[in-house]
């Protein structure tokens, strides 16, 4: 599908993305207090949630290790988002103005370092194919926790029949709706073509990690993958 000329792929919600507020590793950014507690919980994540450990591992088996200064860039953003991934610099953006508590940016970091994830492994065409660009947010809805009973029901979004894949399908589609100069028809009809496949693409996890418990069995049976094989 065809982007028009006016096409600015979300990038008007990072607007650090264009006018370098700071220069990397300034005074400046180092005395930015939302910037340095953004780093404190960014290392966080990475040291103790085991999402991020998960696919961290992932990435490096993969050939994408990922380095916080380089990969990871903590920016002012608009009121509306909480991070993304920048494709065109392979960087993700954590949006240190609106993050605030850990559990946020254990998801936050999560979600996005599965889009990285999946620019890593796959051929993904994130500006000109909105079908790829659906799938890896069905992917990132599904396996970060974004729809975890817990998170549902601080939304107040109570449990009906098959309640988890219509929270990941509604995220993917506002994602979408986000970045890209659609309407929510054509946002949900993408999304709808491509459900099935991403939604059951449960790579490198193995499996939904619903809680906290299930990543941490998830990270557990990814790093004794090779012992498991060995004793074929």
């Amino acid at each position: 599908m065809d982007q028009t000329k006016e096409e600015d792929f979300g990038y008007d919600l990072f607007p650090e993305r264009r006018k370098g507020k700071y220069k990397k590793g300034s005074i400046a950014e180092s005395l930015f207090t939302f910037n340095h507690k953004c780093q404190v919980m960014l290392q966080f994540a990475m040291e103790t949630s085991p999402y991020a450990k998960l696919l961290l591992s992932a990435m490096k088996s993969s050939g994408c290790k990922v380095w916080k200064d380089r990969h990871f860039s903590c920016e002012d953003c608009d009121g509306t988002v909480s991070g993304g991934f920048d494709a065109a610099s392979s960087q993700i953006v954590l949006c240190q103005n609106n993050i605030h508590q850990q559990s946020h940016m254990n998801r936050v970091v999560t979600h996005e370092l599965i889009h990285a994830f999946d620019h890593c492994r796959a051929d993904v065409d994130w500006f000109n194919n909105f079908r790829h660009l659906a799938c890896s947010e069905i992917r990132a809805a599904n396996l970060s926790g974004d729809c975890s009973f817990s998170n549902e029901v601080s939304r107040f979004n109570f449990g009906l029949k098959q309640h988890h894949q219509e929270c990941v399908r509604s995220r993917a589609i506002r994602s979408i709706l986000a970045v890209r100069k659609i309407n929510r028809e054509e946002a949900e009809k993408i999304v709808d073509e491509v459900f099935e496949p991403c939604f059951n693409d449960h790579t490198p996890f193995g499996r939904i990690p619903h809680s906290k418990k299930d990543a941490k069995f998830a990270y557990r049976d990814y790093e004794n993958r090779d012992r498991y094989y060995a004793n074929l």
